[in-house]
């Protein structure tokens, strides 16, 4: 008998399972814009689970932006930007970017993932290797993936097992090596000083992925580079996501020009995808106004994210590694996770809950975001629930 393709269909049954036990966690449609509280289903929530760092997805200067963009340039440009879909806006995007990352060039994509695809299978190609750190994005692996490159992975923020395994490659091999600045689940920085060090020993390209770190680290929100005092040229090239602190969507690369030339007439997924639409382009050029000219929004996510990693903390939280905004809460258990997820839910405290493949397996984690936007008061009040809500999971006594 041939084999049916949807077999598989037939056999995945995790989610109706989920589902059955009342603890399916995802596709929650939101009612409202993304703020410190959300509406789902008419029900207020305090919103734990975005990426809205700085609170600008819904800044009315932001909205402005779009609209006036939206008037001039219409909903979308209909093409890529290779042929007809490319507009002034983006080029003065692009300038704009290049001279926030003190890079001399810029390329916009319409999503994050379609730019680490892009970039990473229009450097590396057959016959050459890419190192990835082990908790690399996945946009990042799927990039490899497409090269066609050998991939290796090294341990988590290990230099040692970096160095082997750089060691390990002939020497006739290009390489590159590409990590997270921050890293998205865990929270915790790549140690570039020292990942830039073993590159040169073995002649490795470097790319770092800034989605996380943009507007977040830094003196002036410049990522990751600007965080060690790297902005000379040291790494190769920094890339990101516009869905972050730029709250709203695309992705970017910077870096030398020549670079950045070839990537643009090399890279599929921005030949072959429609540009980014105005509105888009708009609201981040905004957004790099608004963290260039208001530090004090990056001010307000440190001290409330500090205020939460300290309640945590004498909750007896295990937060990991984690030295940014984003706290991850491990749990290891998939189920004890969903079901500490469904007791907040419950009670008006919006999270994510995250399980393998996205994390290792056994550290399974709630992942909590605050944002510059939330009041001392939501604070409060999410964690008299989140306490209440541990305490039940997990079997604890309160320490508070």
């Amino acid at each position: 008998m041939y084999k049916d393709l949807f077999q598989k269909i037939r056999e995945f049954d995790t989610v109706k399972e989920l589902k059955e036990k009342g603890i399916y966690p995802y596709f929650k449609a939101l009612e409202t814009e993304q703020a410190p509280e959300v509406t789902i289903g008419g029900k207020r929530f305090i919103m734990f689970g975005s990426n809205n760092y700085l609170g600008l997805a819904n800044d009315p200067r932001m909205k402005d932006a779009a609209k006036k963009a939206i008037d001039r340039f219409g909903t979308g440009v209909a093409g890529s930007r290779f042929l007809n879909g490319n507009t002034v806006l983006h080029e003065e995007l692009e300038k704009k970017l290049a001279k926030f990352k003190r890079r001399q060039r810029a390329l916009v994509y319409a999503t994050g993932y379609q730019m680490n695809v892009g970039v990473v299978s229009a450097l590396a190609t057959q016959g050459d290797v890419v190192i990835v750190d082990k908790l690399d994005h996945a946009s990042i692996i799927d990039g490899c993936r497409m090269s066609g490159a050998e991939i290796k992975r090294f341990k988590h923020n290990d230099m040692a097992d970096l160095e082997k395994v750089l060691k390990s490659i002939d020497k006739k091999k290009g390489k590159l090596i590409m990590v997270d600045g921050v890293f998205s689940m865990e929270g915790d920085i790549a140690p570039l000083p020292d990942i830039l060090e073993v590159a040169k020993k073995y002649n490795a390209r470097v790319i770092v992925d800034d989605a996380h770190a943009t507007g977040v680290i830094g003196k002036d929100g410049r990522g990751t580079s600007e965080y060690f005092g790297l902005e000379n040229g040291e790494v190769d090239l920094v890339v990101g996501t516009c869905s972050k602190s730029f709250a709203t969507i695309g992705g970017f690369v910077v870096g030398d020009s020549d670079v950045i030339d070839y990537i643009q007439h090399i890279s599929r997924s921005m030949i072959f995808s429609a540009a980014l639409p105005p509105g888009c382009v708009a609201s981040i050029s905004k957004a790099i106004d608004i963290i260039e000219n208001e530090p004090e929004r990056r001010k307000n996510l440190w001290d409330n994210s500090k205020y939460l990693l300290e309640r945590f903390k004498k909750m007896g939280c295990n937060i990991g590694p984690t030295q940014t905004p984003i706290i991850p809460i491990l749990i290891g258990d998939n189920e004890k996770t969903f079901r500490l997820w469904r007791m907040l839910f419950d009670n008006g405290v919006f999270s994510n809950p995250v399980i393998s493949p996205a994390v290792p397996p056994k550290r399974t984690l709630l992942r909590v975001v605050v944002t510059a936007t939330h009041t001392r008061e939501q604070l409060d009040r999410a964690l008299e629930v989140f306490e209440k809500c541990y305490r039940a999971a997990m079997g604890t006594k309160s320490r508070i």
